[in-house]
């Protein structure tokens, strides 16, 4: 079996059945990413405001040399900002991947260690058992895939509360990490995609069923905390949802480039007169 490959085309991913070569379907993160997020303007212009006033002297002697420089370099605030969480994240999903998989870790970059202690009470807290982790989610009948965190089977009280012992009532879980300043609605979304996909495609390319989710859980990690927290995912509203950003991901990257035919009549132009032509 072939393994599953990826591209990025214009800052969306797309993933290739290994079966089918020349069948490609967006990532779960692309689709969500229509959701509307007015916030982000003022976000982004709020990161180049503190940047420009934390950093007032060296912006003004980089101005006074090169301009265009020094307003990209405010621009880019956010940018960067965005790359350096991506980076950590990157680094910290690795690492939990590695604890929930068994693997030993010894000493860590000082920025993960926080990471790494929270991850490690975690597990003691819960006990949870790995079913899955890092696979591909895909959905032959709305064409879309992901790459998920984990799948766990957690044990809960009748509470809803974890049992360590694993005593309570098992519980199958998709499961996802999240490294972010806070947990986001959107969230739910992601983990709903994950779930009512048709089936998981594994490293090698070989494809099972997805199995039957007793719920949906994110562990939100920071460097000061964590929390586990369970997700509605449920078809009729949170799943419908995620289908509607798929067909206006559709309509954002498709259709909306076919609406637009050329002119059948447009003006005719500026009259050049015989003087200006003889002055040319």
């Amino acid at each position: 079996m072939a393994q599953i490959r990826t591209i990025t085309r214009s800052g969306t991913r797309f993933y290739f059945d290994p079966d089918k070569p020349d069948l490609k379907v967006p990532g779960v993160t692309s689709i969500i990413s229509m959701l509307p997020k007015p916030f982000l303007a003022f976000w982004n212009a709020k990161m180049v405001a503190e940047l420009a006033v934390d950093s007032l002297p060296f912006v003004q002697q980089m101005a006074e040399r090169d301009r265009a420089g020094a307003v990209d370099y405010l621009k880019g605030a956010a940018r960067r900002y965005t790359k350096a969480r991506a980076d950590l994240g990157s680094d910290a999903h690795d690492l939990f991947e590695r604890l929930i998989r068994g693997e030993h870790v010894g000493r860590v970059h000082p920025d993960l260690e926080p990471y790494r202690k929270h991850f490690h009470e975690f597990l003691e807290a819960v006990n949870p058992e790995l079913v899955r982790a890092e696979d591909i989610a895909w959905s032959d009948q709305h064409g879309y895939a992901g790459s998920f965190d984990a799948i766990l089977n957690v044990w809960l009280d009748e509470n809803g509360k974890p049992t360590p012992d694993r005593s309570g009532e098992r519980h199958t879980v998709i499961t996802d990490w999240k490294t972010s300043k806070a947990t986001y609605p959107d969230v739910a979304l992601q983990m709903s995609a994950y779930a009512h996909a048709d089936r998981i495609i594994g490293p090698d390319g070989t494809s099972e069923p997805m199995p039957d989710f007793d719920g949906a859980c994110v562990l939100h990690i920071t460097d000061e905390t964590w929390e586990f927290k369970p997700v509605r995912i449920d078809s009729a509203d949170v799943f419908a949802t995620f289908l509607r950003l798929r067909e206006v991901f559709t309509w954002d990257r498709e259709v909306s480039k076919t609406v637009l035919g050329r002119a059948i009549a447009k003006a005719a132009g500026q009259l050049v007169t015989g003087t200006q032509r003889r002055a040319k």
